[in-house]
């Protein structure tokens, strides 16, 4: 996209006039564009993940026929400018409004050397357009160097063969010229909405990105919109025959970890279905060949933490919990078909110390379980071989990290696990089958917090439903007065696919004491079952404890979390 006038070359063809090409850009003076976050990028869809976030966009006067001031060629594209403050665009998941100032193009130069700067899946259609807008309130040097400052929404435009030469294009390349730096005035009566026709408006991808031409600055939220635009090719061929300019695009650039996300409406190709048991091709053994998977490295989660083993850690303190006793935190409850996730509200709750070394964001909470029999086994970690029928796992992202950037952190998440066993009774239940040394006759939390989680279960039956938490329930009612200053640490991986090694785990070693009827009900009301990771190998990783570890474990718990973090990605 343009936003500057400096002179640079946009295509190979161009070498003859200068020699700053695209791989040459990062050479020029206070250019950004050799940094991580450049633009454009191929939108892999395979890899897009959906974000529930990006409704609908809010357009202002994108229907007014009077708002195209003028046209400019200024020889690296056409532009079209704009009345000052008088198109605007909001929502669509943008934070704040955005004042539209400007609309350009992109093309190659024949039909058989197609110029979008974007592609999909490796496709590149024949031009792009970008509409471009300025976060309201600044100026363009101000916005420039704003990571959210501009606004850019890109449209493919696709060649077609019918007869059907559409008025508002026609009328639009009448005016195109190869006269350079010369504005036309725009006499002719066509909307952005004119342009833009029948491509659904609810459909699009969204990344961070950059300005496309020099200086790149990293300062664009990009909205690229799944539908093309349909154009005769016969008026796509006006743009590099009138103005003289051809392959005015950049090629994509290495999209460094970013994530591309989705409308909710937007179709994507089937995701690679994992599952935890053989009812579908990649459970647990085989999730090492999902796409883009870390499942086979060597700091995998969850772990047979082995009590005889662990090292002493004096550096292990307590923790400090922000907003655990908030009633009010938990957003709402969702069933994302692998477990039952509580996810919490935005920036509100937190975690620290425990040896942390950083704040952490609570992100969400989310359980694993075997099957509705009494003397199942459903903990992710194990103790000493022993599965304990439960394991509760509280998701934390590092507060100074985007999640983007947190689950490619070696330290960049924090989960606290607890194991959760049945009160009724000496036995303690899981596939040991080895009687308790000790005696539960009471719960360690409050059953009135676990009766009314357990209540919207019911509500949730169904893969992806969820339903929003009215009733009061913190996390401090959910653990009770479980022992939180005992604890194992060590450094591993998500529990589900990608299995990210970016968790410091946290297994507490007194479990928490639930009714067993209301333990049932989560694969009961779920309906599926078995749903943790087998332990994975330690290698030549520490398990470290704190200065209590030496006494006996009870019920420890684990880290597990990051297992149903996956459900989080989902």
């Amino acid at each position: 996209m343009h936003l500057s006038s400096l002179l640079l070359c946009l295509s190979l063809g161009a070498l003859v006039k200068c020699e700053h090409t695209p791989s040459h850009w990062e050479d020029l003076s206070g250019s950004f564009c050799g940094e991580k976050r450049q633009s454009p990028i191929d939108i892999v869809t395979s890899h897009v993940e959906t974000d529930s976030n990006l409704h609908n966009f809010t357009f202002v006067n994108f229907t007014s026929q009077h708002v195209i001031k003028s046209i400019v060629n200024n020889g690296h594209t056409v532009k079209c400018k704009l009345e000052e403050n008088e198109v605007e665009v909001s929502g669509g998941g943008l934070d704040g409004v955005y004042s539209t100032i400007q609309f350009h193009f992109h093309w190659g130069d024949t039909e058989h050397h197609p110029g979008s700067e974007h592609t999909t899946n490796g496709h590149r259609y024949p031009m792009e357009m970008h509409i471009v807008s300025l976060k309201k309130g600044l100026a363009v040097q101000q916005a420039v160097n704003d990571s959210e400052g501009i606004a850019v929404l890109g449209f493919f435009i696709n060649a077609t063969e019918d007869e059907d030469l559409s008025e508002p294009w026609s009328m639009l390349t009448s005016y195109l010229t190869n006269v350079e730096d010369t504005g036309v005035n725009m006499s002719g009566n066509i909307s952005i909405n004119d342009l833009i026709g029948n491509v659904d408006l609810t459909k699009f991808y969204r990344y961070m990105g950059s300005l496309t031409t020099p200086s790149c600055n990293e300062a664009v939220v990009w909205t690229v919109f799944q539908e093309p635009i349909n154009v005769n090719k016969k008026l796509i061929e006006r743009f590099p025959m009138k103005t003289g300019l051809t392959n005015v695009y950049r090629p994509p650039q290495a999209l460094n970890g970013r994530q591309v996300f989705a409308s909710p409406a937007t179709p994507l190709p089937p995701s690679h279905p994992w599952c935890y048991d053989d009812h579908c091709e990649h459970n647990p053994s085989h999730w090492h060949l999902l796409p883009q998977s870390h499942c086979a490295g060597k700091r995998q989660s969850p772990i047979d933490i082995k009590t005889q083993s662990v090292v002493v850690d004096e550096h292990l303190d307590d923790f400090t919990y922000t907003q655990f006793d908030n009633k009010h935190a938990i957003k709402y409850i969702t069933n994302t078909g692998h477990t039952v996730k509580c996810v919490l509200k935005d920036g509100l709750v937190e975690v620290s110390g425990g040896g942390l070394g950083y704040v952490y964001s609570t992100l969400q909470v989310h359980f694993h379980w075997g099957t509705a029999s009494h003397d199942s086994g459903g903990s992710e970690h194990v103790v000493d071989s022993h599965r304990y029928p439960m394991e509760m796992h509280i998701v934390n992202k590092r507060k100074d990290l985007s999640l983007k950037e947190a689950v490619q952190t070696p330290d960049g998440l924090a989960v606290l696990g607890f194991f959760i066993e049945a009160t009724d009774g000496t036995k303690s239940s899981g596939d040991s089958g080895h009687e308790q040394t000790h005696p539960t006759p009471k719960p360690t939390s409050d059953m009135t917090a676990w009766k009314t989680l357990t209540s919207y279960l019911s509500a949730i039956q169904n893969t992806s439903s969820q339903v929003e938490v009215t009733k009061e329930i913190s996390i401090d009612d959910l653990l009770g007065n479980v022992n939180r200053s005992a604890y194992y640490r060590y450094n591993g991986s998500l529990t589900t696919p990608s299995c990210n090694e970016a968790v410091v785990w946290t297994v507490f070693k007194e479990s928490i004491r639930v009714d067993q009827n209301l333990m049932m009900m989560f694969p009961t009301e779920a309906g599926y079952h078995n749903v943790f990771r087998p332990a994975q190998p330690l290698h030549s990783r520490k398990i470290y404890s704190t200065p209590s570890a030496s006494s006996t474990p009870g019920p420890i718990i684990l880290s597990l979390l990051l297992a149903c973090l996956c459900a989080f990605f989902m």
